[in-house]
């Protein structure tokens, strides 16, 4: 991966090759938990220029030449569904906060913003940088997951550490639900 500033807009370069094989220029990628659209794709390079209302929102800035990132395409219409809901809409800029062993996985706390934990439930879906995961307990200012050796060993996690700032998307459904209830709730509360 590797950026370079031009103005407000960044432009990413990113090389990879799962995922390269037949995107498109067009075609959405979630990097890092952002949805992107491609700018040109030639066969192992994805070029992408991220707007700034994406840097506002997210921590693509903060990648260096050679950072590593996760990368998912769009789930195809009719594929088979293995995972938490994840729209590569990203609510909040989080940061690791610690690692520590349990048996064989690991335990990662994420210091989070409030509009991000409002949505936090124990055994619930987080997205971090892309990668979606279960909520192990939810705390004042941050919450925690357990990474197996799988997930740390084929994502972005192995590069990361205390500090680094990380993408979170909270669990649409929590936020469709308060969205439809919240009037519902003013009225009786009147």
């Amino acid at each position: 991966m590797s950026s370079l500033q031009d103005g407000e807009m960044l432009h990413l370069s990113i090389s990879a090759d799962l995922v390269t094989g037949d995107t498109r220029a067009g075609d959405s990628i979630s990097v890092n938990g952002a949805c992107l659209t491609v700018g040109e794709a030639d066969g192992r390079t994805l070029t992408f220029f991220a707007m700034p209302e994406t840097l506002r929102r997210t921590a693509l800035g903060n990648l260096a030449e050679g950072s590593p990132v996760n990368l998912e395409r769009a789930m195809a219409a009719g594929s088979r569904f293995g995972g938490h809901i994840v729209q590569g809409h990203v609510d909040g800029v989080g940061e690791v906060l610690g690692v520590r062993p349990e048996g064989e996985a690991e335990i990662w706390e994420f210091g989070a913003p409030e509009a991000v934990l409002r949505y936090c439930v124990e055994k619930g879906s987080i997205c971090v940088d892309g990668i979606s995961l279960t909520v192990v307990s939810v705390w004042a200012g941050s919450f925690t997951v357990s990474i197996l050796p799988q997930t740390r060993a084929n994502t972005n996690l192995s590069g990361l550490g205390e500090g680094s700032r990380v993408n979170l998307e909270a669990d649409v459904i929590g936020k469709y639900v308060e969205r439809l209830l919240g009037p519902r709730m003013v009225e009786r509360l009147s």
